[in-house]
């Protein structure tokens, strides 16, 4: 029997630990990829694709080529919305008339081939990237992986379900109004809105292009970030184009509207939301912070002259073809053409007001946690009233890019009734990599472990301090394909020590006096891995042993003997009594600690 929702796939880390072990290899992975896109027909996901011919000379470029596998997404299969570029293949924009055949491909697709990646195909999309629903293509309507006919959300519809159905690791899509993030809350995936600008548009067709943003879909949110370090880069021919910053928050202020002034269209998915905003408090200490703002700033884009920016791209074309137009869209450009030059004014100077009011939220908190859609719909109930349903869809989403906001949607369990629920991690322009962190931290929290395939060998390892999930050295772990298997707490026989420096390092320290529980994690690490993560500890920790409650004792870092027995100068402080690191950085509000 087929479990409704996402299908589990290795990611792209437990991929290239099977190249690296020999157990997989590009040209099979291809293979096997080409035979289930067959086997899955007519879906809807796919506008074109790439033929199994091209996909195996690919693999074998790539196999031949000795540096190749260096490449940080050697032999790593995506699939791109078919409103951006790719050489050799048409772009469409869901709509036949308008199609056309590129001959370069778009700034961010390059980039990621460039890193050894293989594009799959182009993928479905409401037209023009008119839509949050998926249902305005002539080329099939994707439902959710969740079944009961309900939509698979737009524009990205297609890529958002090709990689929560296990066909590719990772997708590129685009948000503008929440095109990006709508899919992938309705797919049970992490879905990623970087700040505008940080992923070049070049190569893309626009929807709205003031506003437009390249976004990415994947299996884990430690899989987004890897990909954003390859897009990721300033392009001279985007005149949007601005340079990533690195931005950390340890400890992140969290941002929560109070429960009554959330709207939902039904009571088990304000259930579900409650129950996983639960798990923030182990994130970072929240606060209550006003969702006015956030809608206000929303309500602009449709009902404001926004709408009108989409027939600079489209007005000729609408013009010349009115019947190669869905009718839904059509409706939705000519809208645009009641807007005059002083709506656009007041609009953006409400707008601007709007962006202060926000501006000022960010000196209180770091991040701001919203639901991503308020409720979910069949396809024939968005069919009998589109405008009104995509409405409800974007009502969390539509601010984020007239706002400046960069975001996550970190899938959060299901309703009683088996829809999927989602958070949205909110944060302002270029804090992209605290966005990622709290995501990264809030997956850990509400999602099913993902252990390392069986293929590659892997231990257990403890972990205490600044390599727990979304703390700043996670990502050393991550990098290397490892995997949380569980959060849990010592036995009662070990200390945690603050060990001073710049930053302080948190160290466990078995001890027989004294002693008291702490929160830990557990990570799965590929055993070819081990030593190099080893390599980048600091002194003051060391691999031991450590016990836990439920009487395991299990491989961990702890603190060096040196330092235990105050022979390395060191100065400790003990915080045993908070019972972890993350309850001590909840004593020291809005802390920021470099990277040690």
């Amino acid at each position: 029997m087929t479990v409704p929702g996402p299908t589990p796939q290795p990611t792209i880390t437990a991929l290239g630990a099977a190249f690296r072990a020999g157990t997989l290899t590009p040209h099979r992975l291809l293979a096997d990829l080409a035979d289930r896109i067959e086997e899955r027909g007519a879906d809807g996901v796919w506008i074109s694709t790439v033929p199994r011919a091209g996909l195996l000379a690919r693999a074998a470029e790539l196999e031949a080529d000795p540096a190749a596998a260096a490449l940080p997404l050697y032999g790593i299969p995506f699939a791109v919305k078919d409103s951006l570029d790719v050489a050799q293949l048409p772009t469409t924009c869901a709509c036949p008339d308008f199609a056309y055949h590129p001959t370069t491909s778009a700034t961010v697709v390059r980039r990621l081939e460039a890193a050894g990646a293989v594009v799959v195909g182009k993928t479905n999309l409401d037209q023009f990237a008119t839509g949050l629903n998926g249902t305005r293509s002539p080329y099939g309507i994707p439902r959710s992986v969740y079944g009961a006919d309900l939509v698979s959300g737009g524009s990205s519809s297609g890529s958002a379900v090709a990689v929560a159905a296990g066909l590719v690791p990772f997708a590129v899509a685009t948000d503008t109004a929440g095109s990006g993030r709508v899919p992938a809350a309705l797919n049970g995936i992490p879905g990623f809105k970087p700040s505008r600008g940080l992923i070049s548009t070049t190569g893309l067709v626009p929807a709205c292009r003031s506003l437009d943003c390249v976004t990415l879909m994947a299996s884990t949110v430690e899989d987004l970030r890897l990909v954003l370090d390859v897009a990721a880069e300033v392009d001279d021919e985007d005149p949007w184009s601005r340079p990533r910053v690195a931005r950390r928050a340890p400890r992140p202020r969290i941002g929560l509207p109070p429960d009554a002034e959330l709207v939902f269209s039904d009571e088990p998915l304000r259930t579900a939301h409650r129950a996983a905003t639960a798990a923030l408090d182990l994130v970072g200490p929240t606060r209550a912070v006003p969702l006015a703002p956030f809608l206000a700033a929303g309500d602009l884009l449709y009902a404001g002259p926004w709408v009108a920016e989409r027939l600079v791209e489209f007005e000729d074309f609408l013009d010349r073809r009115p019947d190669s137009v869905h009718p839904v869209v059509a409706d939705i450009l000519r809208s645009g053409r009641r807007h005059t030059a002083v709506d656009t004014f007041r609009a953006q100077q409400r707008l601007q007001e709007l962006r202060a009011e926000v501006g000022r939220l960010w000196r209180e908190v770091d991040v701001v946690v919203l639901p991503t859609v308020p409720g979910t719909f069949t396809v024939p109930e968005v069919l009998d009233d589109p405008v009104a349903t995509n409405t409800v869809l974007g009502t969390y989403t539509h601010c984020g890019n007239l706002l400046d906001l960069c975001a996550v949607v970190v899938p959060a369990g299901t309703t009683t009734d088996g829809r999927p629920c989602s958070l949205m991690v909110l944060g302002p322009a270029l804090a992209d990599d605290v966005v990622l962190d709290v995501g990264a931290r809030l997956a850990a929290l509400l999602g099913p472990p993902q252990p390392v395939p069986s293929s590659v060998p892997s231990s257990p390892l403890v972990v205490v301090g600044h390599h727990l999930a979304g703390q700043p050295r996670n990502h050393e772990l991550t990098d290397r394909g490892a995997r949380l298997v569980e959060t849990t707490c010592t036995d009662a026989g070990h200390r945690l020590l603050r060990i001073d420096g710049s930053p302080p390092v948190p160290a466990l320290l078995p001890s027989a006096t004294g002693g008291g529980r702490i929160e830990v994690e557990v990570w799965d690490v590929p055993d070819d891995q081990l030593a190099g993560f080893l390599d980048l500890l600091p002194p003051v920790l060391v691999l031991g042993r450590v016990a836990l409650a439920d009487g395991r004792t299990v491989p961990g870092l702890v603190c060096a003997p040196q330092v235990a027995t105050g022979d390395s100068g060191h100065r400790t402080t003990d915080i045993t009594a908070t019972g972890g690191w993350r309850r001590h950085l909840d004593q020291i509000p809005g802390a920021l600690e470099e990277t040690p």
